[in-house]
Order: C-alpha cells, then structure tokens, then sequence
C-alpha cells in the first residue's frame, strides 16, 4: 500500500514538473528517463541493478543537493519559480524516492535468509513473530521434532467400572473438553503447553529439558529476558521449533515428600496461573505436565488431586474459554493415577437422558 501511494503521488509530481520546466525551458537538468524506470519497473525485477547506486541516484538528499549544485538546477537568471512550484519539485523529488526505496525493501524482503531456529544469534523478536504470522503449512516446515495433531489426542471417557466417589456433578460439556496422554508433550500440536521449569527459567532437567531442546536455543534467549519465575506464578513465550505456538512456564513447589498447605497452594497456583495465562492470550488448547513430581519430591497422588480439583473449577468458571486441557503424562504409573481419579472430578451421568 504505501509502495502503490509513494508511486502515484511520484507520478503526479513527476508529470506536473515536467510542465513547469517545459514552461520554463529548464528541463536540460533532469534525466526523466530514470523517473520512467524507477516508477514503471516491477518489484525485484532488475535483481542485477546494484541497490546502493539506485538509492544514490533516487535519494532525495543526493539526486536534489547534485541538480542544484551542478547548475542542473534553477537558474535564478532564468526567472526563480513560485515557492509553489518548487515545492512540487520537491514533493515530485520525495515521491521517487519513497518509491524507490519501497521497491528496494520488497527485494530485500524477498531475498532474506530463511529462519534458522537452531542459531541463538537470531532476533528472537523477529524470529517469534514470523513463527506466528505463518500458516500452519509454513510452520509445519519450521519444527524441529515430529508432531502430533490435536485430533491425534482422543478425548477422555469413562471406561471399566466406575469406582472413585464423584466430588462433583456430571457435566459432559466440562468432560469433553479433557484429555489424558501419555507421551512426549513437546510433541503437541496446540496452542500452549505448560513447562515445568525452575527458577531461572533457563532450562533444566526433565520435562523442562526436554523443551529447551526442543524449541531451540531461541527460547533460552527469550526466557533470559523475563527476570525469573517465582513459585507458583506462570509466564509465557514463544515455543519456536516446538509444534506448540507457545509455552507458558511455571515453577512447581519443593515438596520432598513433606506436603502442607503452603506446598498445596504453590502446586494449585501454578495450574490456575497457567490457565488463567492461556485465556488472557486467547488460548484454547493447553497441556500439562506431572509438576513437581519428579525431583521436587511432591508425591504424585497427592499432585494429581490438585491438577484435577483446580481445572475442574477454572472450567466451571471459565466454560467458554477453554476448549482443550490434556493430562500428558510419561510413566505408567502416573496415567494410572489419572485413570482412577478422573472419575472423581469428571464423572459419568449416570441417569439416562430424557428423549422428549
């Protein structure tokens, strides 16, 4: 747009001086041919053409400063223009050069290097926002780990007899929004998945190492800038080579094997936050971890009660703002865990529904 604007409004100038030095019989001073080809040449389409020596000839500072400087220019024995007539030749002047300049950033555009996800001297800035503005195809090309679709995630259903006690009311709307996954989480092809990180928010063990190297060096970059995480509390980013467009980071609390009330609020925070986090950055899809279970020492059936009570009531609270939360677990024996307290948080309807 600002390309086709910068070339109309240079034609009309262009035209309007040829006039006026027709009239004035000063046209001697003036090369139009270069006009003709600046404004009717298509974008990149002299790749040959050296872009510093086109720059110098279009500039408004050298080609305006070299006319009048090399007696090209006005001559005031010849009779000095109207001040309205100069500033249409000077207005003429910036019109081509916006023009040129505009023709010279899309072959620049054009020609720029392809992301590189696997070097930390990019501009993780740029290099966040290109991700974002691809398509999915475009993306798709980008990572640096297979994927797997969120129609691969099969929603969650009751199976076996049911035998945990419900804690809430059946509400299929709310079970239907969740997934329980055992695999690789940097495989997700969703809007967020929540890392389990520490303090530094600079890559660790675990499921958070597993994301550094996932995403690329480019993340490590980003988090440094973030000032840390405290316990409990979530922050987000771009996920870079990963499937997911972004990661939101949270720090778990250090149990060893000892929970209170203060470890269960920290554990209970860092799932809300993250929740509360998705929405706020329009997010729909989001997967969890097993936080602090591992080296942090919470023990995991105490841990799977708080993930479940806290995403059963933000989606009581928030319906509309969710469509996906997925358990992704890695041992066995924690998808076991889910398997039998799921039940409990999301249970089955047991009364048959009305036809009428």
């Amino acid at each position: 747009m600002a390309f086709q604007i910068s070339k109309l409004i240079a034609r009309v100038s262009v035209s309007m001086l040829s006039r006026v030095l027709e009239k004035q019989k000063l046209s001697r001073g003036v090369n139009f041919s270069l006009f003709h080809t600046a404004l009717n040449s298509p974008p990149c389409a002299r790749r040959g053409v050296n872009i510093a020596a086109r720059s110098e000839k279009f500039s408004t500072s050298s080609a305006t400063s070299r006319w009048f400087r090399e007696g090209k220019g006005f001559s005031v024995s010849r009779g000095v223009l109207s001040r309205k007539r100069s500033f249409v030749v000077l207005f003429g002047t910036v019109g081509v050069s916006a023009a040129v300049l505009s023709s010279s950033a899309v072959c620049a555009m054009a020609a720029r290097s392809p992301l590189n996800l696997d070097s930390d001297k990019s501009d993780w800035k740029d290099v966040k926002q290109e991700l974002l503005s691809m398509s999915l195809k475009e993306r798709r090309e980008m990572y640096r780990t297979d994927y797997i679709s969120l129609d691969q995630v099969p929603v969650w259903k009751h199976s076996g007899t049911v035998s945990a006690k419900p804690l809430y009311k059946a509400n299929d709307e709310l079970s239907l929004k969740i997934s329980l996954f055992r695999g690789d989480i940097t495989k997700l092809e969703i809007d967020a998945v929540a890392n389990a990180a520490n303090k530094t928010l600079l890559g660790g063990g675990g499921v958070d190492g597993a994301i550094h190297r996932g995403a690329g060096p480019l993340l490590r970059k980003e988090c440094a800038t973030l000032g840390g995480c405290e316990t409990g509390e979530a922050k987000i980013t771009g996920a870079y080579g990963l499937p997911a467009k972004y990661i939101i980071h949270t720090v778990g609390p250090i149990a060893h094997g000892s929970v209170g009330e203060t470890e269960r609020r920290a554990l209970r925070d860092c799932y809300y936050n993250c929740l509360r986090t998705a929405t706020e950055n329009q997010l729909r899809t989001v997967a969890f971890p097993c936080i602090s279970t591992g080296v942090y020492g919470y023990p995991p059936e105490q841990a799977v009660e708080v993930a479940l009570k806290t995403v059963r009531e933000y989606l009581e609270d928030n319906p509309a703002q969710m469509d996906r939360v997925i358990f992704c677990v890695f041992l066995k024996s924690d998808e076991d865990l889910y398997k039998s307290r799921l039940p409990a948080y999301f249970p089955k309807d047991t009364f048959p529904k009305s036809k009428l």
